[in-house]
Formats: structure tokens, C-alpha cells, sequence
């Protein structure tokens, strides 16, 4: 063969793989395209009437419990739901008679047990001697009984009558009167821990109990007298005996007659509760503030039959969605959150904003945008209205995160709407004014991270009393403002999230992300969020990053994250993957790389291949609200996360 021949013969081949590689990518690219509409389609389906996105907001049958326990307490006859919320229950059990908050928890979870079987029992319709309360009882037993659940376990059972008030509660009332000068003051706490401390304060003020002829008898049936014991000096620790001390000085140095403190410490809390009342009559829009507020008023003397606890009750009843033919009593609704994130990325899939579901989306967020001062205001006193809150009905505590959420749903709109652009504007501002000290951004308010909170002696209480800053926050914050605005790299509000993202890295290369699970939601959104700002895959952040993800990929290119994590504060792998967890851990990837790696590769055939699945993967929480006792389903997760991940994969590399 001479060199013209084998020259001929390289073009050839050269040209043949350069057909076949045009037709690999047009295969892929019609591929992914095809699984894009068939999500856009469903989400199209499931739309509402006012342009939002209803998707359920599930986790676990606490709340559920909870509510049968309530209506049962207020001897109100709601035969049908207390029916049909017994079904859900006894739908959740496990074979061994216990309830598990997530699938690979091990044999159950002992609160959730608990709790299931005292409002099945307090329901009426589920009989003493039935196999699976005797299983269930077997269960808590085994695992250390009542004294051994969470800690607002053993305040709903003090409530309903089912447990002693503790000799002392680590916070007295009295703390709501203390100025904000102070190293602890009543805003030192997060709003959440507010919203669900201050009823028990009043709660604990005055031991307040309730039974009515239906109550079961825990105690009795558990054959033990429950009650907290006083702990001896030696099991108090120094630095809470300093801590405590402190507060009682700073109590003691309020001006006027104890007693009298003590009233308009009382009356303080009640108006707190009072004066935080969402229209559809919810304390915050929380199920837990509201159960515990719907308590507090009855032990100031309101009556069962109050309109205002009447209307609150409602409210939880409005919070209910249907799962699988059951009823769910939702913590809160994700209502902005679902349709801000989802009417987001169809915008990113390729969607108009002029289409009829992307314009009706957007309509429905600029009416829910906040106008009205809340809590947040405190630390952030300059600050202006402008935020997003999570829930429908919210209107006083926006968040950072659906905030931004919301601006980049409403972000083709401004450029071609003008009446969007005030909207823009104050929500923007909103978001940068709420910026932490520290450079990183918190949920709901500015620098409460005291660190002298985390010594309280209340079971996790870095979750419930603090609201510090967080990867999955900044990250997501700095991508917004990346991608966005036009804001300069060198802005400080950029330039010193970027150095608290540095810093708050783990060694191995990935975040810890505070409101989902847990390290692959906190990596995607650092990663993401230092790329959309500039910093390059070279950058050791990124490449320790790139590399961790790597490491953890399963061997069917997906990703999977056990709730375990954040129990552990360390990594666990789920060992089966998640269509959500890959969604997240491939978007990351994506963001880091010009060119699709084999393992970009292989994690969209993951996500395309198992679009349709549906098992316990599925349903497992890629949501935590508090480590190890608050888990959340998120039923929108399993549209928004591939269809974004798919977009963006497509956009990069096909484009």
C-alpha cells in the first residue's frame, strides 16, 4: 500500500468516526430531549388552577399523630379524618411493629413508634390487645420506653397528660423581657426555635396538663410513673451552669417586682404567638408552633372553643394533602418553594417565558412576594421587604433560599415585563441585605449562631435554636448571583461568600448541607456556586470536590446519600442510587467541566434510564430539618432535580 493509500485509508476512518460520534450525540441528544418532555409534560399536568405546583410536602407520621391527638384532646368529633389518618399509620408500620423514619434506619425509630401507638389508641378504632399495638409497645419497651424519645415527644405527652413537667425547663419565660444588648436575649434564638419555644415556655410556666375521658394511660400501660429527674451537679456541665447563671443575672437585673415580671413575661409570649398569626390561622404557618401554641392558649385560660383556636385547628386541617389515597397532615406546604425551583428550571429546559404555565407560574410568585416587616428585621434593621417565604400562605418570614429560587423564576420576565422589575429589585436587595458577618447566608435571619446556644441542654439544639450560615445556602445564593446579576466578581457580598465557602470545606472535599441530604446536596450547591462565579476546575476547591463525587459514584452511574450522614456528620452511602442524590451530584460535575466526563456520562444514562422508577428510593428523604428526628419527602424533588440536570447537561454540550 503506498502513502497515498494509507493517507486515503486515515481520512476514511477519520470521517467514519466523526459519523459515528454525530450519531452518538444525536442519539444522546434525543434521548435526553425525549426524557425532558416527558418530565415537562407530567409538570404541565400537575399544575393548579392560580399557577402554582401543590406537590405533597411529606415527613412521616408525626404529624399525623399529632393530629389525632389534638382533636381528640379538644373533643372534636372528626370521625372521617381521625378514620382515615389511623389507615395512613397502621399503613406505615413495619413488620416488627415499629415505624421507622427513613428505610435503612434499622429495626424503628423509637419516638415515631411511640407516638404511633398513643393516637392509635387514643383514635378509639384500634383495640388495646391488637397484634400491632402489642408489637408496637414490645418495641418502645425494648428500646428504652418513653424516657428514652426525643425531647418534644415528652412535651406533647407532659401536655396531654401522659408525663411529669421536668422540675426545671432550661429556659424561664422571663428571657423574652431581656434587652438585645445582651449575650442571650429572646432574639438570640432562630425564628423557628421562637415559633416552637415559646409556647412551651408558657407550657412549662405553668405545667399545664390535659386529659379528657378517652386519654389512654401511658404511664400505667408502660408499668412505670414517667417523670424528668432533677440531674445532680455532677451531670450539669460547667458550661451550662455558667450559662444559666448568667441568665439569671440578667433576669435579676430586670427593673421591677418579680411577680409582676413574671406576668409581663406571660402576657409578652402570649401576644409573640398572637401577633404571628397567618390568615388561614396558623402560628407561623407550622404544624409544631401551632400544636404547641393551640396548648399554651388553653393553659392562659382560653377555651376550647375560642375562634381563635378554632381557626388554628382549621389551619392544620387546610395543610392536609392526600398520598396514595391516605391523608398526610404537612408540616407546612412547600407551595412557593415547589413552584419557584420547578417553574425555574422548565424555564432552563428550554420553555418561553410567554408560555401559558411559565407566565401563570411567575403571576402566581410575584403575588406571594413579601411586603410586611417580620423577625428578620431585628438583626437586619436596614434591610427592606422584598423576600419569599416557603409556604403559600406565608407572609411574614420570607427565607433566603426561596427567595432566590423566586428571583430566578422571575428572571426572563423582567427583561421583558417591566411591572416584574420592582419585584426583582426589592427581592435582590432583600437577599443581599441578609448576608451573615461571616460571608456565608443563613435560612430565615441574619447572625443567630451564638455559640453559647449549642451548650443549652435541649436536645438538638443546634438546629432548633440556631440558623447559622450554610454551604447549601451560600452556594445556592452565590449561583443566583453568578448567573443572575451583574454584579462584579470582586463585590465583597461575592468575595467573602467565596472565602466562607473555602473555609467551611471538608477535607476530603465535600459540604455538609444543612437542609437536604447532605454531603452531595451541600457539595452540588458549593461547587455550582463557585463556578457560576468564576472559579475555575483547576481551583483546589473544585478539584477535591470533583474528585470526592467522583469517588462516591455507584456502580450503575447513579448517586446515593443515607440520612445517616447527618447523624453521623460524616458521609454514609446509601449503597442503592437515588435519582434525585444523581441528579444533584451530576449537575455538580457538570458545572466543572467543559467537556462530559465518563462519569457525567454514565450518571445521565442513571437518571435516563430510571425516570419512571418508583420504589423505596423513590420516597426516601432528601430533606432534613433536624438531624436524626426531622426527615422530608420531598414529591417534587424527583421532576426538578433530573429535568435540571438534563437541561443542563444539553445546554452545555449540545449547544
Amino acid at each position: 500500500m503506498n502513502k497515498n493509500d494509507i493517507n486515503g485509508e486515515k481520512v476514511k476512518n477519520r470521517s467514519y468516526h466523526e459519523a459515528m460520534n454525530k450519531r452518538i450525540t444525536e442519539i444522546m441528544n434525543n434521548r435526553i430531549q425525549a426524557g425532558m418532555n416527558s418530565i415537562i409534560e407530567i409538570l404541565r399536568k400537575d399544575q393548579s388552577a392560580n399557577g402554582s405546583w401543590n406537590y405533597p410536602f411529606e415527613t412521616g407520621i408525626a404529624t399525623d399523630c399529632y393530629m389525632i391527638i389534638l382533636l381528640r384532646t379538644l373533643e372534636i368529633h372528626e370521625e372521617n379524618l381521625i378514620k382515615r389518618l389511623v389507615d395512613r399509620i397502621l399503613n406505615k408500620q413495619e413488620k416488627n411493629g415499629a415505624w421507622k423514619l427513613f428505610y435503612d434506619e434499622g429495626e424503628g425509630n423509637n419516638s415515631a413508634t411511640l407516638e404511633a401507638y398513643y393516637a392509635l389508641l387514643y383514635s378509639g378504632y384500634i383495640d388495646l390487645h391488637d397484634p400491632r399495638l402489642e408489637e408496637a409497645r414490645t418495641f418502645v419497651e425494648k428500646n428504652g420506653g418513653i424516657e428514652k424519645t426525643h425531647m418534644f415527644t415528652k412535651i406533647m405527652l407532659a401536655i396531654t397528660g401522659q408525663h411529669k413537667w421536668p422540675f426545671l425547663f432550661p429556659i424561664p419565660i422571663e428571657v423574652i423581657l431581656l434587652p438585645l444588648s445582651l449575650p442571650i436575649n429572646f432574639y438570640s434564638f432562630s425564628e423557628y426555635g421562637r415559633a416552637n419555644l415559646t409556647p412551651v415556655m408558657i407550657l412549662a410556666d405553668k405545667k399545664f396538663q390535659l386529659k379528657t375521658d378517652q386519654s389512654p394511660d401511658l404511664q400505667k400501660l408502660f408499668g412505670t410513673r414517667v417523670e424528668y429527674q432533677v440531674k445532680d451537679d455532677d451531670d450539669i456541665s460547667p458550661e451550662w451552669r455558667s450559662i444559666q447563671s448568667m441568665l439569671n443575672k440578667s433576669i435579676a437585673s430586670l427593673i421591677g417586682i418579680p411577680s409582676e415580671l413574671h406576668k409581663l413575661a406571660v402576657e409578652h409570649s402570649k401576644l409573640y404567638m398572637l401577633r404571628r398569626i397567618e390568615r388561614d390561622g396558623s402560628f407561623l404557618g407550622y404544624f409544631s408552633s401551632t400544636f404547641l401554641m393551640i396548648f399554651a392558649l388553653l393553659a392562659l385560660g382560653y377555651s376550647k372553643r375560642d375562634p381563635i383556636i378554632v381557626n388554628a385547628v382549621n389551619g392544620l386541617k387546610l395543610m392536609k394533602s392526600e398520598i396514595n389515597g391516605h391523608p398526610h397532615m404537612q408540616y407546612t406546604t412547600a407551595t412557593v418553594w415547589n413552584t419557584s425551583l420547578i417553574n425555574y428550571v422548565l424555564q432552563e429546559a428550554g420553555l418561553s417565558p410567554t408560555d401559558p404555565m411559565v407566565k401563570k407560574a411567575n403571576q402566581y410568585l410575584r403575588k406571594r412576594q413579601h411586603y410586611k416587616y417580620g423577625d428578620w428585621a431585628v438583626h437586619n434593621p436596614t434591610g427592606l421587604p422584598g423576600g419569599w417565604g416557603f409556604a403559600d400562605l406565608n407572609t411574614i418570614h420570607p427565607d433566603v433560599d426561596d427567595t432566590t429560587a423566586s428571583l430566578r423564576s422571575i428572571a426572563r420576565e423582567v427583561r421583558d415585563n417591566v411591572s416584574f422589575q420592582g419585584a426583582w429589585d426589592r427581592g435582590l436587595r432583600w437577599v443581599l441585605s441578609m448576608q451573615n458577618d461571616d460571608g456565608g447566608w443563613p435560612a430565615f435571619e441574619k447572625n443567630t449562631d451564638s455559640k453559647l446556644l449549642k451548650l443549652f441542654p435541649i436536645e438538638k439544639a443546634e438546629f432548633i435554636l440556631t440558623d447559622p450560615s450554610s454551604a447549601d445556602l451560600t452556594g445556592r445564593t452565590l449561583e443566583f448571583l453568578g448567573s443572575y446579576t451583574n454584579m462584579p466578581r470582586a463585590h465583597p457580598s461575592i468575595s467573602t461568600a467565596v472565602k466562607w465557602l473555602r473555609a467551611d470545606q471538608r477535607r476530603d472535599g465535600s459540604w455538609y448541607g444543612r437542609w437536604g441530604i447532605c454531603y452531595i446536596y451541600g457539595t452540588w450547591a458549593a461547587v455550582t456556586g463557585l463556578c457560576s462565579v468564576g472559579i475555575v476546575a483547576t481551583d483546589p476547591a473544585i478539584s477535591k470536590a470533583v474528585a470526592w463525587l467522583t469517588a462516591i459514584q455507584n456502580n450503575d452511574g447513579g448517586f446515593g446519600e443515607s440520612c445517616h450522614s447527618d447523624k453521623k456528620n460524616t458521609y454514609i452511602p446509601l449503597e442503592k442510587s437515588t435519582l434525585t442524590h444523581t441528579a444533584w451530584a451530576i449537575d455538580a460535575l457538570i458545572a466543572a467541566h467543559d467537556k462530559p466526563t465518563s462519569s457525567i456520562k454514565s450518571g445521565i444514562n442513571f437518571i435516563l434510564e430510571n425516570l419512571d422508577r418508583t420504589d423505596w428510593t423513590t420516597t426516601y428523604p432528601k430533606g432534613q430539618g433536624m438531624a436524626g428526628d426531622f426527615y422530608i419527602h420531598y414529591h417534587s424533588y424527583r421532576y426538578i432535580f433530573p429535568l435540571l440536570t438534563l437541561a443542563h447537561y444539553q445546554n452545555k454540550y449540545f449547544t
